[in-house]
């Protein structure tokens, strides 16, 4: 399994940098479409082998619950990866423009905050159907019982994401407006 997810992390950069390089360095825009949408397939073979391995007898084990939980985060922040990839590849190596740090009000770092914990919410509750399907549909209750200590670390990262995320900056000191 520990190959699996590795090479399923692998092959998410491969098929990013695979797909901007046809896309900017070959002009080749609907082979980098597929080479780019070739990242949703590779969440689909981590998911598929871990329910392969379990309908199998493999035991449920930490590599279970991790490839659960990167399918989730994957499927959620994927998207947004690749844009920060495309954005700095097009800048390198396409005269795009330079990527630049918005500036923010505080207004809008708090919006950014709340936006990306809803999506720490989605990936966690993404992860955890994975785990709820792979504990009570693939495995038996024997073999999958070690997954259902994942559930509760779902619940553990997104307290810590909302800590220091969206109530982090709520509690940050807020930045004066200097008056000409």
């Amino acid at each position: 399994m520990a190959a699996v997810i590795a090479a399923g992390e692998i092959g998410f950069w491969v098929f990013i940098a695979a797909g901007l390089l046809a896309r900017y360095l070959l002009r080749l825009r609907r082979t980098s479409l597929v080479l780019l949408a070739m990242t949703s397939v590779i969440d689909v073979v981590v998911l598929v082998a871990t329910m392969l391995d379990l309908a199998h007898g493999g035991k449920g084990g930490m590599l279970h619950g991790l490839a659960a939980v990167y399918l989730g985060f994957s499927v959620v922040f994927g998207p947004a990866m690749i844009r920060w990839a495309d954005v700095r590849f097009a800048y390198r190596f396409a005269g795009g423009p330079k990527p630049v740090k918005p500036q923010r009000t505080q207004a809008e770092k708090e919006s950014h905050e709340w936006r990306e914990w809803g999506k720490c919410l989605l990936a966690c509750g993404i992860a955890a159907g994975v785990l709820l399907l792979l504990i009570f549909v693939v495995g038996s209750p024997e073999q999958t019982k070690p997954l259902q200590g994942w559930l509760p670390r779902m619940g553990v990262v997104s307290g810590l994401w909302f800590v220091f995320g969206p109530l982090w900056q709520l509690l940050s000191p807020r930045e004066e407006k200097v008056e000409s």
